[in-house]
């Protein structure tokens, strides 16, 4: 009889106290809350998640996540750089509680500048992950833009679509169309993440989400705009296009 300890799911909602664009931004009110219960709310009603961590080197983000229901993790300094990426700080949450016991099999990463993102996109990102047979899935947005990039060397610009016989937007197919990562939900299994040091790894499947609640966090104005967004959600018939 096997009686191996089955893994669980985490969430880690990475979140340093240090912010240029926005001072103060992870715990800036959003709607009447601070911008991180918006994400630790989400990710607790996720059934398909079994422990919400949040990693901060800040007491005070510390201390509004446990009061939100979060696991607290102390991030060391090290890794709190606005020199560091995320996944040092990712792979430190997972060693912490491996010391404690867990065994941890899935790991869901939600950064907390992607408030538009629900319980609802979790849990459906999570089961397209596991039907998929995927190793990694990122969440995307359809993009409906025409993209060019310009020389360094000579200045002058070339398309990376045929501009001479343009398509309507509507008329590109799903096979021909572009998606932007969004930022929102990364998932990973945790030997991808624990051995090539990465959230994204192996055969990598996509989560699309709907471009208006794609929107990140990074300045002021897509601070008003997300609250603006928030408080009209149910007043309007968003498509998922």
């Amino acid at each position: 009889m096997n009686h191996e300890k089955k893994g669980i799911t985490i969430a880690i909602i990475p979140a340093r106290g240090g912010s240029k664009g926005i001072p103060g931004k992870n715990l800036k009110t959003l709607n009447n809350s601070p911008l991180i219960a918006h994400t630790i709310r989400s990710a607790r009603r996720c059934k398909s998640i079994d422990k919400v961590i949040v990693t901060s080197d800040d007491d005070e983000i510390l201390a509004v996540s446990r009061a939100n229901g979060a696991t607290a993790i102390k991030r060391p300094t090290e890794l709190a750089t606005d020199e560091a990426p995320t996944e040092p700080a990712l792979e430190h949450c997972v060693k912490t509680l491996e010391v404690q016991g867990e065994k941890i099999d899935i790991i869901v990463l939600l950064q907390c500048t992607s408030p538009l993102r629900n319980d609802e996109d979790i849990e459906n990102a999570l089961t397209k992950f596991k039907d998929s047979g995927a190793d990694s899935l990122l969440s995307v947005c359809k993009s409906h833009s025409f993209f060019w990039k310009c020389s360094p060397e000579t200045g002058f610009a070339s398309e990376l679509y045929d501009y001479k016989n343009r398509p309507r937007r509507q008329d590109i197919e799903d096979e021909d169309r572009w998606y932007r990562e969004n930022g929102a939900i990364y998932i990973t299994k945790r030997d991808i993440l624990m051995n090539e040091h990465n959230r994204l790894g192996g055969k990598i499947a996509l989560y699309i989400m709907p471009e208006q609640f794609s929107l990140e966090i990074d300045t002021e104005f897509d601070f008003w705009l997300v609250e603006t967004i928030m408080q009209h959600r149910g007043k309007f018939s968003f498509g998922s296009d």
